[in-house]
């Protein structure tokens, strides 16, 4: 048997260890919002530990993690050194967002219906803490011939940025890869994805008896008319098309507005927030620049009134790095051979923290479990599901690939 054929039958024979192993951590949440991650990285840690791996845990400071939005975060560290080599980083995130209505299936339940697992968080991107894992571990107990390290990075705070994840861990020099891969889905390459900024925008008035509306200024009126103005530059958007296979347009999305006093009193204050997602062709700098100098003009025509404009969050797109070529090459060749099709190599419009890495020099893709698409795996919808088919043959097109990488 050769060693490709012996990785393979090894991570078959474990299939029901991996399938036990996801359903753990899909049964205990890990919302973010909230972000009280902790719990969740310790019940993760231990069921690697069952498995035979050391665990470092690294606790996020209090203050960093509340400077995040967040309550509680635990980086977890696998680190297992065949040989001296380049060292790869395998990057997946436990937390989630919450569940929303419509689900036909318990979201922490884990519920296996005809080879399919459904619960938040089983496709993005628990499955690929099973998914790095199990690779990992196939290849140990194979005893694969390779030079250099893996190491498995398995954070918390993909859904508010990344920087009490993947940035804490490189900021804090806990890692030094020279190449990574990122959580993904098994049937395409990531290769680059669209930035986002976040910004928040205050409209400030004056309240009023609703009986003398004439005796104030309105915030939601005032907001309203600043509304109207965002989406109609939004239109102009769709004039921009990325050059990169997958990517489209420029986007813009209010997504949550709130404000007011009473229904008998004219608001006095509005505040809504802003997602911009910028393709990998544009500068995140000159994005943010221009948009808040849009808002700023527009409040400045409005009588009465008061706007400020604040940054939440500014995430890079992922651009392509020298050296990210070896992975897909490599990834692609053995999912080929996995998959019995070729596979693309693409850009996708989310944003993820596979742009850490490659924002400190680090070559890296995205690639894991899961079907072509976000959309087919329910991903941050109801329903959210993975075929464990694909857990897999990913795990099998890890693994190998991680054999190429570091032979």
């Amino acid at each position: 048997m050769s060693s490709t054929e012996t990785v393979i039958a090894r991570i078959d024979a474990l299939r029901d260890a991996q399938t036990a192993f996801l359903a753990e951590l899909v049964k205990t949440p890990s919302d973010n919002p909230p972000g009280d991650c902790a719990a969740h990285a310790e019940v993760a840690a231990k069921a690697l530990e069952a498995l035979g791996f050391e665990v470092e845990r690294h606790p996020v400071p209090a203050a960093t993690v509340r400077a995040a939005g967040m309550i509680s975060a635990t980086n977890l560290i696998v680190r297992r050194r065949f040989g001296p080599g380049p060292t790869l980083a395998l990057n997946a995130h436990g937390d989630v967002v919450p569940p929303g209505e419509g689900w036909t299936a318990d979201p922490y339940g884990a519920e296996i219906r005809d080879g399919v697992m459904y619960g938040r968080g089983v496709a993005v991107s628990k499955s690929d803490f099973a998914t790095y894992a199990f690779a990992l571990k196939a290849l140990i107990e194979t005893e694969a011939p390779l030079n250099g390290t893996v190491e498995l990075h398995l954070t918390y705070d993909e859904e508010t940025g990344g920087l009490v994840g993947p940035g804490w861990i490189l900021e804090q020099g806990l890692s030094k890869p020279d190449l990574a891969i990122s959580a993904g889905f098994s049937y395409n390459v990531v290769v680059a994805h669209n930035g986002c900024l976040h910004l928040e925008v205050e409209v400030k008035g004056r309240s009023a008896h609703a009986a003398r509306p004439d005796t104030g200024v309105d915030a939601l009126e005032a907001a309203t008319s600043l509304l109207s103005k965002l989406y109609a530059l939004r239109e102009t958007y769709k004039a921009t098309v990325s050059a990169v296979d997958g990517i489209e347009s420029p986007t813009l999305v209010v997504g949550l507005i709130e404000g007011g006093i009473n229904t008998n009193v004219v608001p006095d204050l509005v505040r809504f927030r802003i997602d911009r997602r910028m393709i990998p062709d544009e500068s995140p700098e000159a994005a943010e620049r221009d948009l808040t100098a849009f808002i700023e003009q527009a409040g400045a025509e409005l009588p009465g009134v008061e706007v400020t404009v604040r940054r939440i969050l500014l995430a890079r797109p992922l651009q392509p790095l020298p050296g990210q070529e070896r992975l897909v090459d490599t990834i692609r060749t053995r999912a080929r051979e996995i998959l019995g099709e070729d596979i693309p190599a693409n850009g996708v419009p989310i944003y993820t923290d596979a742009r850490l890495y490659t924002g400190v020099g680090v070559p890296t893709v995205l690639y894991g479990a899961g079907p072509r698409s976000l959309l087919e795996a329910n991903g941050h919808r109801a329903d959210e599901k993975l075929v464990l088919d694909d857990l897999n043959k990913a795990t099998k097109v890890v693994a190998l690939a991680i054999a190429d990488l570091l032979a």
